[in-house]
């Protein structure tokens, strides 16, 4: 998490649930030690809370962000304790109503816990689909999606699920950033997305040259761009408020 270096405040963060939801859903909570900024709802790519995102939380925290990264698995669980590539197939056992229910909420507990008026929602991946999706729900006060699918890959598909394009134009402010080698995210589709936010000055789609899958937020992965990050992570902040 280089890209995003530690602010000067002091925070703390804890293990979390979400209440008044049918299932026990975990997360990480950070909050600055003076009253936030602004408040900022994760969520995590398929690996779910790990210490990446608890460490994310913190540095958020540490820039007057109070935030909250939402486990999306917990609803399945025997999914829980599956590497990252063994989950792929899994996605389709999801719903947007669990997981964008979950977001939604995390974003009330932010109000109630720390008093937050501005909330967005942050998104990576899988959790960046689901951020795009969030968004349209008029919830979150802005919203940013690295590299979300914009369409639902076949093996993800089901009833439950719609795709991120398919309620594109009643999203609220909102940044898109993704790579334009991106298997994930084929031209067209970002064409599609590009389209669909045409007169709304508000929304942004930013395609980094060269850049692959999950360039941004972990550097562990062989497809991080450490400069491309830092730039990144510096308009998610100024988006956040």
């Amino acid at each position: 998490m280089e890209a995003l270096p530690f602010g000067p405040q002091p925070y703390s963060g804890h293990l979390c649930h979400l209440p008044d939801r049918d299932v026990r859903v975990v997360g990480y909570h950070a909050r600055p030690d003076a009253k936030p900024r602004a408040g900022l709802v994760i969520a995590t790519d398929i690996g779910g809370v790990r210490p990446l995102f608890t460490d994310m939380c913190d540095r958020l925290a540490s820039h007057g962000i109070s935030a909250v990264a939402v486990e999306p698995f917990d609803r399945i669980p025997d999914v829980q304790g599956k590497a990252p590539t063994d989950r792929l197939l899994d996605v389709s056992r999801l719903s947007d109503a669990d997981q964008i229910g979950d977001l939604v909420t995390a974003a009330d507990e932010l109000r109630t816990w720390d008093g937050v008026g501005k909330v967005s929602i942050l998104g990576f991946c899988m959790g960046g689909m689901y951020a795009l999706k969030a968004a349209a729900t008029g919830r979150f006060d802005a919203a940013i999606a690295c590299y979300g699918m914009l369409r639902l890959p076949e093996d993800w598909r089901s009833p439950h699920q719609c795709d991120a394009l398919d309620t594109a134009s009643a999203v609220c402010p909102t940044i898109a950033i993704m790579g334009d080698r991106d298997p994930w995210i084929p031209a067209q589709q970002i064409a599609e997305l590009r389209a669909a936010w045409a007169g709304r000055p508000d929304c942004e789609v930013v395609v980094v040259p060269g850049a692959e899958h999950g360039f941004i937020h972990d550097p562990q992965r062989p497809a991080h761009r450490p400069a491309d990050a830092a730039a990144a992570w510096s308009r998610i902040l100024t988006a956040v408020g």
